[in-house]
């Protein structure tokens, strides 16, 4: 039995997700490409965490995987309780309407152009009660700051607009989960912060688990947990300190926005360790010590791990 299981088993509906040495391989004719090499990581429920790495580093594949849009080539994934390795197509169609939502970055992929704002949040209710639907849109509009947009097209509303559309229309079906791909990318500083805002007030009042995967260092340090992807696999993780944690309590949203943007140290990272021991040293430490070639030279001292370059 893994670590993770033994921690499920312990902590019972803890984890939202669990991924356990996940190995995603996509193949073509002439090219085999590893997307994931063995990824582990947990998200507990009612978390808010953010997932950062350069391009080609295994974060959107991740996140794809995790909303049932792709699957594993191989590994362990668990999301609400759910083996999304013995689902079969029927059981993944229903898992993907009712335990979890998606904004992207791109709005076509969100919303209808010939549809009103309010007809598009309906849109993912269509089977419920006429009623019932559009009661619950116009609750949606409102936590989202849009309920006077509720009759406008997307042609009449900015880009921001139609994100803040987009995260109500992902919220429609009461997932248990929402997944946002660069949520922020295609909007300015305000309109991203108030994004932010409304995923933190959804994550503290109702309790929704929330996974960002983001590019925008700024939003990555205002939420409490990062976790940083490089070649596939969980490279390190950054932790809000508790102190900013407080802060943003004490102040209220609006005004810990501004104190943490004007700080460079609100948050301390931590490397980790996979189930073989094994942690990945990013390449800029490498070339600072001016490494080259596959060795370096490790030893203890006085209780730390101290790396230098061989002689």
């Amino acid at each position: 039995m893994t670590e993770n299981e033994v921690m499920e088993q312990q902590n019972p509906g803890r984890y939202m997700i669990q991924a356990e040495n996940l190995v995603k391989i996509y193949k073509s004719t002439d090219v085999e490409v590893m997307a994931l090499a063995g990824l582990d990581m947990t998200v507990e429920r009612g978390e808010l965490m953010a997932v950062i790495g350069n391009s080609g580093s295994g974060k959107s594949t991740l996140l794809n995987m995790i909303g049932g849009l792709d699957r594993p080539t191989m590994g362990r994934l668990i999301v609400d309780g759910k083996d999304l390795f013995k689902l079969d197509e029927a059981q993944l169609v229903d898992y993907k309407r009712k335990s979890v939502g998606f904004v992207w970055q791109n709005n076509a992929r969100n919303l209808l152009p010939y549809l009103t704002a309010s007809q598009n949040v309906e849109l993912p209710m269509i089977f419920d009660n006429e009623s019932e639907r559009r009661t619950r849109a116009l609750e949606l509009l409102e936590i989202v700051g849009m309920e006077k947009h509720k009759d406008q097209k997307l042609s009449q509303l900015s880009g921001g607009e139609q994100q803040r559309i987009a995260i109500a229309i992902a919220l429609a079906n009461k997932p248990s989960l929402l997944l946002a791909d660069e949520p922020t990318g295609s909007v300015d500083v305000a309109t991203g912060s108030f994004i932010l805002n409304v995923f933190r007030q959804l994550n503290q009042e109702q309790g929704l688990t929330i996974v960002i995967v983001t590019h925008d260092r700024l939003l990555s340090r205002k939420v409490n947990r990062v976790v940083s992807i490089r070649d596939g696999k969980t490279s390190s993780e950054r932790i809000m300190k508790q102190s900013y944690r407080d802060q943003m309590a004490r102040l209220g949203h609006l005004d810990a926005e501004d104190a943490i943007t004007t700080s460079e140290d609100t948050q301390e990272e931590f490397a980790i360790l996979d189930r073989a021991g094994r942690i990945q040293i990013p390449r800029e430490v490498i070339e600072s010590l001016g490494i080259s070639g596959n060795k370096l030279k490790m030893e203890i001292k006085d209780g730390k791990i101290v790396i230098t370059k061989p002689e």
